[in-house]
């Protein structure tokens, strides 16, 4: 079976839980036998790479810009598949993407798309970007052969808002079991004695409502704990200038940090925290759970779903002060902090990629095998997660 995978940034990952799907079941399909094709865009993926893990890459241009990076890079993309590749099914990513399935479909391609978490309820699209995506949304399940998500509870909330049921497959984890601390100690970190999130840095992640949280809590009840706050975003500096300008100076930020330095900062944080209030299932919170990490995440449901009774919670809608109020009681109760570890590595056995890719195979294989079918089989519906 030959795939096409269109919507993100590409591959090696470097940016976000799109591009680390992708090139997870990139891989785990071409060592079962596929081949598979993945877009790239110019400024995130070097030209001179031209296969990463037995997939091959294919660079196309795109405008760097905020609001046309991803459609314009996903339809060139689109029509290259429709006019030069011909692959047997396309796999697209994001929502806002879907009308970019008629290229595909109407080169007589099947296509699949998985609408992630409902980007228009991102705050940081204005207006017109969310009546675009909220008609992107609406019509995914038209547009293309089959839709999925990564959450049930996306899955219910676009049931809901749009009046029809899509298929969830969740996004899977694999611990590379790094260890070591050289990471810790070019950042000037100890093992347990810092607090860690890992994200974009928009408002719906809320890592200013993270930074603000800390700094309320004094030195003395922080017993010396740092927050480290990894991530960036583009076309968003202004905010991220903000969030540094309210930090004090127990705050670190190194930016991105990717591979074997990523995982030595999950495997030796005191806690890691999600505040993000939007999305499915978050790979981050996955990751966490993988290295042993007591996670403290928003309430929001896919956040529920993915952590269950392997984590804590403070309240979106109480904010700060809940989330202060969390904060300090897990930096005084290192014991119960300890105990959860175990129950988040626990936690995380229940997603794996091999499986997760079990899914997607399955899945893409049904929409091949027949061009336009009809409702979602029971086993996409419930999907890996249930």
């Amino acid at each position: 079976m030959k795939v096409a995978i269109l919507g993100t940034r590409g591959i090696p990952a470097s940016y976000s839980g799109f591009e680390t799907a992708a090139e997870q079941i990139a891989s785990r399909l071409v060592a079962r036998g596929h081949e598979v094709v993945v877009y790239c865009r110019p400024h995130v993926v070097d030209r001179r790479l031209r296969s990463y893990k037995g997939a091959r890459l294919v660079h196309l241009p795109t405008v760097r810009n905020k609001y046309l990076d991803t459609f314009v890079h996903t339809f060139l993309s689109a029509l290259h598949t429709a006019r030069w590749l011909k692959p047997d099914v396309a796999l697209f990513f994001i929502a806002g993407n879907s009308p970019l399935c008629l290229i595909t479909r109407g080169a007589g391609i099947p296509t699949v798309i998985n609408v992630d978490g409902l980007d228009s309820d991102r705050r940081k699209w204005p207006a017109f970007a969310k009546a675009y995506l909220r008609f992107a949304e609406r019509t995914a399940p038209r547009w293309s052969d089959r839709s999925i998500t990564d959450s049930h509870a996306v899955a219910d909330i676009f049931e809901r808002r749009y009046g029809e049921r899509i298929g969830v497959v969740p996004y899977g984890v694999e611990d590379p079991g790094h260890g070591g601390t050289e990471t810790l100690e070019r950042l000037g970190l100890e093992p347990r004695r810092y607090l860690l999130f890992v994200g974009r840095l928009e408002p719906e992640n809320n890592p200013h409502l993270l930074v603000e949280a800390f700094t309320r809590i004094d030195r003395e009840r922080a017993r010396g704990m740092k927050l480290v706050i990894v991530g960036g975003a583009p076309y968003a500096d202004e905010y991220i200038r903000q969030v540094m300008r309210a930090a004090d100076p127990r705050v670190v930020f190194p930016g991105y940090v990717f591979g074997r330095g990523y995982w030595e900062l999950q495997r030796h944080a005191y806690l890691f925290c999600a505040p993000t209030e939007v999305g499915g299932t978050h790979p981050v919170i996955l990751e966490a759970l993988a290295a042993g990490n007591c996670v403290l995440v928003n309430d929001h449901a896919p956040n529920a779903e993915t952590v269950g009774d392997a984590g804590f919670y403070f309240s979106g809608k109480g904010g700060v002060d809940d989330l202060t109020e969390r904060l300090g009681d897990l930096i005084d109760d290192p014991d119960l902090v300890g105990a959860y570890r175990a129950r988040a590595r626990e936690r995380a056995t229940r997603y794996s990629w091999e499986a997760v890719t079990d899914e997607y195979e399955k899945l893409l294989r049904a929409v091949r095998d027949a061009r336009r079918p009809g409702p979602l089989p029971p086993e996409f519906v419930d999907a890996v997660a249930a």
